[in-house]
């Protein structure tokens, strides 16, 4: 009865009856080393020596013709057998021809290679190998036969041609050989195959013949190289005449070939051997002028060298310059909105001193207009320009071309979205250079009118003021203030122009319309300017003032310190009694000195308690000014009172507050110094008093319960 877990795909089987058991791996129990080691070297050697001998056919001895002729036949049958299986492959072919070769049965041999050449002619090894067994077994009629038929057949195979060649010279049969080489050059081969032919004439003295055969050459291959190896066999020869002749008529046909520089090269190297230095000059000078500058690097570099060698200093000087400048033609061509590469390159040509070229090249230069309307792009091209018309005024001496150049780069800039004020002013200061003072106002109010801006504007008043032109200088100002009214630098300037005037009264006007602006870029340089002015003018009062309308805009602690200052200085200047006897003049600056004093006492005083109800917080600035306060009080000498300064000076504390992140958790704590002044220590004082009064309050109500 056949079990429950049996499978009836394994026969009615177990799992457990099919599975594999393997022997269970060997447990190592002792692993340290054993004390003799094999190396991997010793197991190789034994496992070779325990190689059983390879099993050969024993070798057959035939002793009489039967034996012969059975073998043979035998070995024939294999053969055929074989062909008949794979017809194809050649190497059978070959096989059974050599074996019929050698049994020395030329004629079976023969019948087996005609056949295999049925089969596949167009495969040049079984010619070769066929020949060559008619050469070996000296049938030179035969090998003559088959060489024929081979070329005949395959003649784009050099190595047939080559071979046959080669067994006719061999023979010493000459004029055989150049006929089979007359063969094969109506074929057009390649350059080998011609210069192969040449070296087989000079082999025996034939120079005419291999001079005729050069013509034919390079009118089949007229390439550079082929012109070039006619010429050297032509120098070879001793026949300078004739090889320059060669070169002459190369230069005719292939100047205008990619690689003509080799050409000229070799030309001028000639020339050079024959000691015609000039001739071998005017050669680099043609092919430097005829040749693209991209593919005339090494024709550069042998000009320089044959300069150094041959040359004078110019002409050394003219070849290093040609160089470097094919080096530059070269980046400009790659690049020509680089501009730091015709920089260059204007650079050179400024050091040999060629108008004409230096021209060529800004004009080249500037006519690669930068492609965007942005002044970033703009900012390097301009100066080829400017650089273009000092060259022309200062290096040429032509002024009408330097305004033309001025007039042009003028034209071309977009002054609607940008512009240039150094191109304005050094076009203004070329006329006045001139003396044409109208043509330079004509620019420079073009330049308000277009472009305004404020080195313009600047230079424009520098130049009247020099000429005098103050009417021309209030004018400008006014357009100046006009176009930026917020420009606290124009204010005063215009305002110290009418000062230097002894203007007072318009500089003083100028100062009180500039200070009304809604907006000033630089106020406190304005007020500050104002301010120093009335104080030279000896304006003490309205300087007060003026302080008094700055601290109601601002109550910034520079202003405090400032007035503060001016108070108590304002004595030194206040000397009106001059015609006092002098004790009476020193008890009055005495007196004007303590009322300095006061005054300026009364500031910090106002200031200290602005910072203290006003804006408790800044008690950085408040703490400054104490300081500031207690250094002018022992300036007074002994009409300060330090006291009155010190009671009122704060405690500075070391504190620690904590670093709070993003998301609101501590990452650390920071160190600050913090003011603690005496009011806020009194306050602190008291609250703590009251809490002492209220617990003994409790105290007492809790005993009495």
């Amino acid at each position: 009865m056949a079990s429950k877990d049996a499978d009836p795909s394994l026969g009615y089987l177990t799992r457990k009856d099919t599975e594999v058991k393997l022997p269970r791996p060997t447990r190592v129990k002792n692993k340290t080393p054993a004390p003799i080691q094999i190396t991997a070297e010793q197991i190789l050697r034994e496992a070779r020596e325990r190689q059983e001998a390879e099993i050969r056919p024993p070798k057959q001895k035939i002793t009489d013709p039967t034996e012969l002729a059975d073998y043979r036949l035998r070995k024939r049958k294999e053969f055929e057998d074989l062909i008949r299986r794979v017809r194809w492959n050649q190497s059978v072919w070959i096989k059974y021809a050599q074996w019929e070769e050698s049994q020395k049965d030329f004629n079976r041999a023969r019948s087996v290679w005609e056949r295999a050449l049925e089969v596949d002619y167009r495969n040049h090894t079984l010619w070769l190998k066929y020949a060559e067994v008619e050469m070996k077994n000296k049938f030179i009629n035969h090998a003559r036969n088959v060489w024929d038929r081979a070329v005949t057949l395959l003649p784009r195979v050099d190595q047939l041609w080559y071979k046959y060649i080669h067994m006719e010279e061999m023979l010493g049969n000459v004029a055989g050989a150049r006929q089979i080489f007359e063969r094969w050059m109506s074929w057009m081969p390649d350059q080998q195959g011609w210069l192969s032919y040449i070296k087989f004439e000079l082999r025996y003295n034939e120079v005419e013949r291999a001079r005729a055969i050069y013509e034919r050459f390079v009118q089949c291959h007229p390439k550079v190289g082929a012109w070039i190896r006619y010429a050297k066999f032509e120098m070879k020869n001793g026949e300078i005449v004739r090889a320059r002749n060669v070169y002459e008529r190369a230069v005719e046909k292939l100047a205008d070939e990619e690689d003509a520089e080799q050409l000229f090269v070799a030309f001028a190297e000639f020339e050079e051997r024959c000691k015609e230095t000039e001739r071998a000059r005017c050669i680099y000078k043609f092919a430097l002028d005829h040749i693209p500058k991209g593919s005339a690097e090494d024709l550069y570099r042998k000009f320089v060298a044959f300069e150094k060698q041959y040359g004078d200093k110019e002409g050394i000087e003219d070849a290093i310059v040609g160089k470097r400048r094919f080096q530059y033609e070269d980046e400009v061509r790659k690049n020509p909105l680089n501009y730091d590469g015709w920089f260059d390159y204007i650079r050179l040509e400024e050091s040999v001193g060629n108008k004409g070229r230096i021209r060529e090249v800004y004009e080249r230069a500037i006519a690669n207009v930068p492609p965007a309307e942005e002044k970033r792009y703009w900012q390097r091209y301009i100066y080829l320009w400017i650089n273009y018309a000092l060259y022309e005024e200062l290096d040429a001496g032509d002024m009408e071309r330097t305004r033309d150049v001025y007039r042009e780069c003028l034209k071309l800039i977009p002054h609607e979205k940008f512009s240039f004020a150094k191109i304005w002013l050094l076009a203004a200061q070329f006329e006045i250079r001139q003396l044409n003072l109208k043509g330079a106002r004509q620019i420079l109010g073009n330049a308000i009118g277009k472009a305004p801006k404020d080195k313009i504007f600047k230079k424009y008043i520098e130049i009247e003021l020099q000429l005098g032109n103050i009417d021309r200088c209030r004018k400008l100002y006014e357009k100046y203030l006009e176009w930026t009214p917020e420009n606290c630098y124009a204010w005063s300037k215009y305002a110290e122009l009418e000062r230097s005037l002894a203007e007072t009264e318009r500089a003083r006007a100028i100062f009180e319309l500039a200070i009304t602006q809604p907006a000033l870029d630089m106020p406190e340089l304005l007020w500050k300017a104002y301010i120093d002015f009335e104080i030279s003018e000896g304006e003490y009062e309205r300087t007060r003032g003026l302080y008094e309308r700055l601290l109601d805009r601002t109550r910034h602690l520079k202003v405090w310190i400032s007035y503060a200052n001016f108070e108590a200085s304002a004595m030194e200047e206040n000397d009106e009694s001059s015609d006092l006897p002098q004790d009476g003049v020193q008890e009055y600056n005495h007196e004007a000195k303590k009322e300095c004093v006061q005054r300026a006492r009364r500031i910090f005083e106002r200031a200290v308690n602005y910072y203290r109800t006003s804006a408790p917080e800044l008690k950085e600035e408040r703490a400054m000014l104490l300081e500031e306060w207690l250094k002018t009080e022992s300036s007074f000498g002994e009409l300060g009172d330090i006291s009155v300064v010190q009671s009122k000076l704060p405690k500075k504390l070391k504190k620690r507050k904590q670093i709070t992140s993003e998301d609101g958790g501590v990452t650390g704590y920071e160190e600050y110094f913090d003011y603690v002044f005496p009011e806020e220590n009194q306050a602190t004082n008291l609250k703590i008093l009251e809490a002492a009064y209220k617990w003994k309050k409790q105290k007492i109500t809790s005993d009495d319960e």
